[in-house]
C-alpha cells in the first residue's frame, strides 16, 4: 500500500523516519509525562487513576474539549509513522500498539506521580493514532509510488513545527499545570 516489495521506501527515506520517530516519541513522552517542563518525580498526591472515561468521577470533573483536542492530534504522527514503518499492518494493529504506548505512558505518570492516569486519554489517543492511519490510507490512494516521499516529507514538517512550538511555549511564561495539583515548584505547577 505505502511501501511494499513492487514500491519500496528508499533506504533514505526510511532512516529519516526512523529518525523522526524517535524524536517524536521522546517529545511526545516529555509532553505527557512533563508537560514540557524539567522532568520531575512527583509526590504521592498525585497518584490518582480514572477508569470511566470520558464522564466526571473519582474527583475528576469532567474532561476538557481542549484536552481531548490536544490529545488526539498529539497522537496523529505516531499512527501516520507506524503506518509508514510497517506498511503491511492492518489498523487495528497499529490501533493496538498505540493503545498499549498510551497505557504505558498513563501507567508512568502513576509511577513517577506526575499526572493523573485516566482511560479518556488512552481511548482518545488511540483515536488519533487511527486518525493518522487514515490519513496515511488517503494519502496513498492518491499519491500512490510518491506516498513514502511525500508523508516523510510532512512527518518532517510536523516535527519541526512541534519542536518550534515546544521552544516557545518553554520560553514562555505560560505554564501547563492542573490546578488541583497542589505542587509548589519551578515545574510550573502550583
Amino acid at each position: 500500500m505505502f511501501a511494499t516489495k513492487e514500491n519500496p521506501a528508499g533506504k533514505g527515506e526510511r532512516i529519516l523516519l526512523v529518525v523522526l520517530f524517535v524524536s517524536y516519541l521522546v517529545l511526545l513522552a516529555w509532553i505527557v509525562l512533563w508537560k514540557l517542563e524539567v522532568p520531575y518525580v512527583g509526590g504521592g498526591a498525585l497518584r490518582e487513576i480514572k477508569l470511566v472515561p470520558f464522564l466526571p468521577g473519582g474527583g475528576f470533573g469532567t474532561v476538557k474539549p481542549f484536552e481531548l483536542i490536544a490529545n488526539l492530534v498529539l497522537f496523529v504522527p505516531f499512527g501516520m509513522c507506524l503506518t509508514m514503518l510497517a506498511p503491511s499492518w492492518a489498523w487495528w494493529k497499529v490501533a493496538a500498539v498505540i493503545a498499549g504506548s498510551s497505557l504505558v505512558l498513563e501507567a508512568a505518570q502513576y509511577v513517577l506521580a506526575v499526572g493523573s492516569s485516566d482511560i479518556t486519554d488512552v481511548i482518545v489517543n488511540t483515536a488519533g493514532g487511527v486518525v493518522g492511519f487514515g490519513l496515511v490510507a488517503v494519502a496513498a490512494r492518491w499519491l500512490r509510488e510518491r506516498t513514502a516521499k511525500v508523508m516523510t516529507r510532512v512527518c518532517s514538517i510536523v516535527l519541526a513545527l512541534a519542536l518550534v512550538l515546544s521552544a516557545v511555549f518553554i520560553a514562555s511564561p505560560l505554564r501547563y499545570a492542573s490546578p488541583r495539583d497542589g505542587v509548589t515548584s519551578t515545574h510550573g505547577h502550583r
